[in-house]
């Protein structure tokens, strides 16, 4: 019984510990969609903007990407929006995982190299190499924003 009780106290306050924390899933490793590149390595920089439109929807710009496997990216990431918005690149079933937890967690802050958040006004970059075939996703995943439209198709090809 008493171990037990000090067993579900450590798993609470860890719990808790994440929760205001941040969020660092690991991802130095290699994920499925690929992993952080070095600079001498880009071979095209892509400009990505996050905004909200005058009718209510969050949106990027470009709206869906393409890629081939191997490939290393710059991404130039710019909030011209109003609000605070995030770029994601994973799976759509891991993007599903994150954006629950982000529902729990909404001030949950991020420490991977395939995720930024953006506060109005403020740029990011992001080096990345993408490791195979696939399809995968590109999302906003504050509390709503994802429902408001931002999030988008990530194909990589052979």
């Amino acid at each position: 019984m008493k171990l037990t009780m000090i067993t579900t106290a450590l798993f609470l306050s860890a719990g808790s510990a994440y929760a205001s924390g941040t969020h660092s899933g690991g991802h130095d490793e290699m994920m499925s969609i690929g992993a952080a590149g070095k600079m001498h390595a880009v071979t095209r920089t892509v400009s990505v903007d996050m905004m909200e439109t005058d009718d209510g929807n969050y949106i990027f710009e470009p709206g869906e990407m393409t890629f081939k496997a191997g490939e290393t990216v710059r991404f130039k990431i710019k909030n011209i929006g109003e609000q605070v918005h995030e770029f994601v690149m994973d799976e759509y079933a891991k993007n599903v995982e994150h954006k629950a937890l982000m529902e729990k967690f909404p001030e949950m802050e991020h420490d991977d190299p395939n995720a930024v958040r953006l506060e109005p006004g403020e740029s990011a970059e992001i080096i990345w190499t993408f490791a195979k075939p696939g399809k995968f996703e590109f999302a906003c995943l504050i509390p709503g924003h994802y429902e408001a439209g931002m999030h988008g198709p990530l194909t990589v090809k052979k």
